[in-house]
C-alpha cells in the first residue's frame, strides 16, 4: 500500500491529483471550523448537545465534529449522501428515471443535475430544523427573523459548497469526493475519541486504574481486530464458475473458455449501517426536541445507544436492510439473461430461470454471512461500552466508522494502481 503511494507520488500527473485532493480536504477542514453568525461556539462545546443515542451523535462523527460545533459545514455531506441514496432508489422505482440512467453519458448528467437540486432542497429543510433546534436548546440568543434566515442560509450554502468540493475531487482528484471527505472527517475525530477514552480511565484507586488501562488496551486490540476482519470481508467473494460455449464467426472460433461470476461478501458496503442507524435513532432524536417531557425523556433513556434494546433493534435492521439493498442493487434475472445471451452457463445448471434461482440462492447465503459480520462489527463497540459501564462512549459508533475508513482506503489505492497500470502499459506500438 505504501509502495503504491510512493510510486504514485513519482508520477507527475498522479502527484498533481493527490495534491489537489489534499488541497480540497484542507479547504473543507478550514470550512468545518468557520463559525456561523449569532452562535456562541464556547456555549456549544460546553453544552455537548449531541452526545447520546440520537442520530446527531452519528452525524457529528461523519461531519468531523463540525455538527457539534455548529460551524459552516455542520451539515457536512449528509444531504448529498441522502440525496444520492434517494435518487438511487427512485431510479429503480420510477421507469422514466431508470430509462434516463441507461441513456449513456447524457442521462447520467441529467440524474446528477437532479441530485444536486435534491441536495439543495434537503439542505434547506435540514438547515431550518437544525437552526430551530439550536434556538430551542438555547444556543442562539434573542435574535430577529432576519438573523435566523442568515443562519439557515449559511448552513444551506455550506452544504452546497461541500457538494461542490466533492465533485471537484471527482473531476480533478483521486477517489470519490464524498468518500474522501468522510475519510478525512472520521480521521479528524479519532484523536478526540482516544483522548476521551484516556480521560475516562478512573485513577482514584490503583485497582480502578489498572482496570481502566486493561480496558483501554483491549479496546485498541479490538479496533485492530476489526480492521483485519473488515479488510478480509471487503476482499472476500464467492466465485460462481461460468463456462462459455464455442461458436464460429466467419473463419474464427470464439468462446470455449471458463470464467467466474464474483459475488462480494460485503456487496452492500456501509449502506445498511446508514439506513439502520437512521431509523433506530428516530425515537431518541424526536425525544431530544422535548427535553422537559416525562414521556419523551423515558423514550430517550430506552432508545439510547447504551441500552440492549437499541443494539437488538439495530442488529435486526442491519440484517433486514442488507437483504433489501442487495435486492435493489443486484438483479439475478438480468444476470442470468445476460449469461444466456452471451452463450455462458453455470456447469450443472440449465440456462434461464434455473440459473437465476441458483444465483439467488447463493446470493442469499452470501448476504447473510456479510450481514452478520457487518452487524457484529457495528454493534460490538456498543456492547463493549455497555459492559465497561459507559467508559468508552466515544467509540460506540467506531465499527461503522472503521468500515468507511477501510472501504475508502482500499478503493482509493485500487484506483491509484489502476491509473499507474494504465500509464505504464506498453502497447504494440512501443
Amino acid at each position: 500500500m505504501f509502495q503504491t503511494l510512493k510510486n504514485a507520488w513519482k508520477t507527475p500527473e498522479l502527484k498533481s491529483k493527490l495534491l489537489f485532493t489534499l488541497l480540497i480536504i484542507v479547504l473543507y477542514r478550514l470550512g468545518a471550523n468557520i463559525p456561523v453568525p449569532y452562535i456562541d461556539q464556547s456555549v456549544m462545546e460546553s453544552a455537548n448537545l449531541f452526545a447520546g443515542g440520537s442520530i446527531f451523535a452519528y452525524l457529528n462523527i461523519l461531519s468531523g465534529e463540525a455538527f457539534g460545533k455548529a460551524t459552516l459545514f455542520a451539515l457536512g455531506v449528509s444531504p448529498y449522501i441522502t440525496s444520492s441514496i434517494v435518487m438511487q432508489l427512485l431510479t429503480i422505482a420510477i421507469p422514466a428515471l431508470e430509462r434516463m440512467s441507461k441513456d449513456g453519458e447524457e442521462g447520467r448528467k441529467k440524474i446528477t443535475s437532479i441530485t444536486r437540486y435534491v441536495t439543495v432542497g434537503l439542505a434547506l429543510i435540514t438547515s431550518i430544523g437544525y437552526a430551530m433546534y439550536l434556538k430551542t436548546a438555547g444556543m442562539v440568543g434573542d435574535i430577529s427573523a432576519f438573523d435566523m434566515i442568515v443562519i439557515i442560509a449559511c448552513y444551506c450554502a455550506g452544504s452546497s459548497l461541500v457538494m461542490w468540493l466533492a465533485e471537484k475531487i471527482n473531476e480533478h482528484g483521486i477517489g470519490n469526493g464524498i468518500s474522501m471527505i468522510l475519510f478525512a472527517n472520521i480521521i479528524s475525530s479519532f484523536p478526540g475519541m482516544i483522548g476521551s477514552m484516556i480521560a475516562m480511565v478512573d485513577t482514584t484507586t490503583v485497582g480502578k486504574t489498572i482496570l481502566g488501562i486493561v480496558l483501554f488496551v483491549l479496546s485498541i486490540l479490538l479496533t485492530l481486530a476489526m480492521f483485519v476482519i473488515i479488510i478480509w470481508m471487503t476482499d472476500s467473494e464467492r466465485r460462481i464458475p461460468v463456462q462459455y460455449a464455442k461458436r464460429v464467426v466467419g473463419r474464427k472460433m470464439y468462446g470455449g473458455q471458463g470464467t467466474n461470476l464474483p459475488l462480494k461478501v460485503n456487496m452492500t458496503g456501509v449502506m445498511p449501517i446508514i439506513f439502520a442507524s437512521s431509523i433506530v435513532s428516530i425515537p431518541a432524536t424526536i425525544a431530544s426536541f422535548f427535553p422537559n417531557n416525562g414521556f419523551w425523556t423515558s423514550v430517550l433513556e430506552v432508545f439510547n445507544y447504551d441500552t440492549w434494546l437499541y443494539i437488538i433493534i439495530e442488529f435486526i435492521l442491519l440484517v433486514a436492510f442488507a437483504y433489501f439493498y442487495v435486492s435493489i442493487s443486484f438483479n439475478p434475472v438480468e444476470v442470468a439473461n445476460n449469461l444466456q445471451k452471451q452463450g455462458g452457463a453455470i456447469p450443472g445448471i440449465r440456462p434461464g430461470k434455473p440459473t437465476s434461482e441458483y444465483i439467488t440462492k447463493v446470493l442469499n447465503r452470501i448476504t447473510l454471512v456479510g450481514a452478520l459480520i457487518l452487524s457484529v462489527i457495528c454493534i460490538l463497540p456498543m456492547c463493549v461500552n455497555i459492559i465497561a459501564d459507559g467508559r468508552f462512549a466515544s467509540l460506540a459508533f467506531g465499527g461503522s466508522s472503521i468500515i468507511i475508513l477501510v472501504g475508502v482506503a482500499l478503493e482509493t489505492f485500487r484506483e491509484l494502481e489502476a491509473q499507474m497500470s494504465l500509464r505504464n502499459y506498453k502497447g504494440f506500438l512501443d
